[in-house]
């Protein structure tokens, strides 16, 4: 209604025209992460260590090299200028400590990398049990509107898969990422300590390495994004296909499904091939580029080093210096390609993170107001003052509804399909806010208290009635959380449920399937009206709760009905007009306006269009009742004969 299909048309504005970058979307993930800034801290030095350790691995090697392998009277070392014609035990004694503080340093990078795993992946998935939970609290307030225009695929696949890719970048991607770019930006740094022109040289590929990877990465994450939604379109056939299979089976519709379903999957296969192609393109543009920077360091440091003449600068580099080049060049492209790669890990994660996001930010089309207060106890009254309603800007669903229904009394609401019926008892619990006017409860407008002190206090029984994967007991006790089990019973008792529950398998604690299968769609309605009797509302609707019951189970249903309406104000969607033959009024709506109302006796007597509903409903019963049809008349042949 109100609202309705407007939220769910901001919603997907918002995902194909304006979505987020990644920079403002990974902001959004620093809330669930400030109360663990502990953990965050423990987890920076951790990689600030095991940076470091993959930094200065390359300069022992060069150590290694140039002081006790092929010393030179240039070598400059660490501790001491070795001599060159130093003896064998010499340079093994300090070669052999070289190898060990390698070898150590390799041990601890390995144990402090895996500590630092464990520690993030940690605290991601902390971070993403705080998102799953406020997602799932934002489900719970978001308006029926949004529901009615949103697929519960959809939305699961939100949950889930979206979730499922956010939760790989915060375990361990965005850690991997963070290190390659520090282990970058160090090694930059140690290379122009080192020798300030071949570091400029072998950073000659740097600038084509960061085009390629920011091409790649957007088409990427293009295709990311258009795989997220086309699987939330898989998700969405699949569980709209379950749900009704029965009448999918009863229209031989079996193969127009398989069909659809194949069209839902191809678009979903087209786009991950998409985004696979971009991924596995980065790699080896990546590769390429790093080799040329090795062969850049390889070409002009060997012959520098043959020819014993500077071709850079103006000294002769070393054989070590060489050697650490190659290796700092091999680390800096390493990070290069584990970042390309793991970006399009994140730009997949970005794009689930989008949609989450763009879901809590849907805005309930009902909310309560800043000054609301909670609702008082309601003694009954309910009174509608000119009230207006839309599902759509302009387009009036009720109009200037007038209706004043005393503590206690019955309203009897009934009306052709579409004529507003079930808008005017959803006005009252706010599922919808009207557009114009103002409903009351007891003199209060309904949007001046909190919902939930509001609903609270309001019971309501529906035709199709929602029947949890849970016990008997438990279904009825949703009306009331703390009610005991005695409670429950005598609620059961009061629905005239309690016979049929005492002969099921195992009585109360039976477990009912999904939606309540294996119930009748009568046994349903009463464990429905057990659950609002346990509530003791005092206010109840009814929205055409005997319509789709035989005859017994509605004498059934009418009999729990007179019990639990007693000295409560009712509101009932009546199908059958036999059933609300006692009401205190009776409303007949039609074109989203009250054109009739007044005693069932009242209204028969004017003969209006409550007489004519009446009446052509009686006459429907009588022929099922007596068996016998309305005469047609016959069909003449063009030879005059009857067909």
């Amino acid at each position: 209604m109100m609202g309705g299909l407007d939220g769910g048309r901001r919603l997907m504005d918002r995902e194909t025209s304006k979505a987020q970058n990644v920079g403002a979307t990974l902001a959004r993930f620093w809330p669930y992460f400030r109360t663990r800034w502990v953990a965050l801290l423990v987890v920076a030095a951790l990689l600030i260590f095991s940076t470091w350790t993959q930094v200065i691995t390359p300069e022992i090697v060069g150590q290694a090299v140039d002081c006790y392998l092929f010393p030179t009277q240039n070598s400059v070392c660490w501790y001491s200028t070795i001599d060159p014609a130093a003896g064998i035990a010499a340079r093994v004694s300090g070669l052999g400590g070289l190898v060990l503080l390698l070898v150590g340093l390799y041990i601890a990078g390995a144990i402090v990398s895996g500590l630092m795993f464990y520690v993030m992946t940690w605290a991601g998935q902390n971070a993403l049990l705080g998102i799953r939970v406020d997602v799932f609290k934002h489900l719970q307030k978001l308006s029926l509107g949004y529901y009615s225009e949103n697929e519960a695929g959809n939305l699961m696949s939100r949950f889930t898969n979206d979730s499922q890719t956010i939760q790989q970048v915060l375990s361990f991607a965005l850690v991997q990422v963070l290190s390659g770019a520090l282990l970058i930006v160090w090694i930059m740094i140690k290379m122009l300590q080192t020798n300030v022109p071949y570091a400029l040289l072998t950073l000659t590929v740097v600038p084509l390495m960061a085009l390629a990877t920011l091409y790649f990465s957007a088409q990427a994450r293009k295709a990311f994004r258009r795989s997220r939604e086309e699987m939330g379109s898989v998700n969405a056939d699949l569980q709209e296909s379950i749900a009704g299979v029965r009448e999918v089976q009863a229209f031989s519709r079996e193969d127009e499904n398989i069909t659809g379903f194949r069209r839902t999957n191809a678009a979903n296969r087209d786009a991950n091939i998409q985004a696979a192609a971009f991924t596995s393109a980065l790699t080896p543009v990546l590769e390429a580029l790093g080799y040329v920077a090795l062969g850049i360091v390889v070409v002009v440091g060997g012959l520098s080093i043959l020819r014993n003449e500077p071709l850079l600068g103006t000294t002769v580099i070393s054989l070590g210096t060489v050697i650490v080049f190659l290796q700092y060049a091999q680390r800096f492209n390493q990070p290069i390609q584990q970042i390309a790669v793991l970006w399009t890990n994140i730009q997949s994660a970005v794009a689930g993170g989008e949609r989450i996001f763009g879901l809590m930010d849907v805005t309930p089309d009902v909310v309560d107001r800043p000054d609301a207060l909670p609702m008082p106890t309601i003694q009954g009254r309910v009174e509608f003052d000119q009230a207006d309603a839309e599902y759509v800007s302009n387009q009036p669903v009720l109009r200037g509804v007038d209706l004043v229904a005393e503590a206690g009394q019955m309203i009897a609401i009934v009306g052709p399909t579409g004529a507003g019926k079930t808008t005017i008892i959803n006005l009252i619990p706010r599922f919808y806010d009207v557009t114009g006017g103002a409903v009351r409860i007891d003199g209060i407008d309904v949007r001046n208290v909190t919902v939930h002190s509001l609903r609270s206090q309001i019971g309501i029984v529906l035709q199709d009635s929602f029947l949890f994967s849970d016990t008997v007991m438990n279904n009825i006790r949703y009306g009331r959380l703390d009610a005991s089990d005695e409670d429950v019973i005598a609620a059961a008792k009061i629905a005239s449920a309690d016979s049929f529950i005492e002969r099921l398998p195992d009585g109360y604690q039976t477990i009912l399937g999904e939606r309540g299968s294996g119930l009748s769609q009568g046994q349903r309605q009463l464990i429905s009206i057990a659950r609002a009797a346990l509530a003791n509302p005092r206010i109840l609707i009814l929205d055409e709760a005997t319509s789709s019951v035989d005859t017994r189970t509605e004498r059934l249903i009418q009999q729990a009905f007179e019990r639990l309406l007693e000295g409560r104000t009712s509101f009932v969607i009546a199908h059958r007009l036999s059933t609300i033959q006692h009401a205190d009024q009776v409303l007949m709506v039609k074109d989203g306006q009250i054109v009739e109302r007044g005693t069932h006796t009242e209204l028969l007597g004017s003969k209006g269009a409550y007489y004519e509903l009446y009446m052509s409903q009686f006459n429907r019963d009588e022929e099922s009742n007596t068996g016998e049809l309305p005469v047609t008349p016959q069909r003449v042949s063009p030879q005059g004969s009857a067909d």
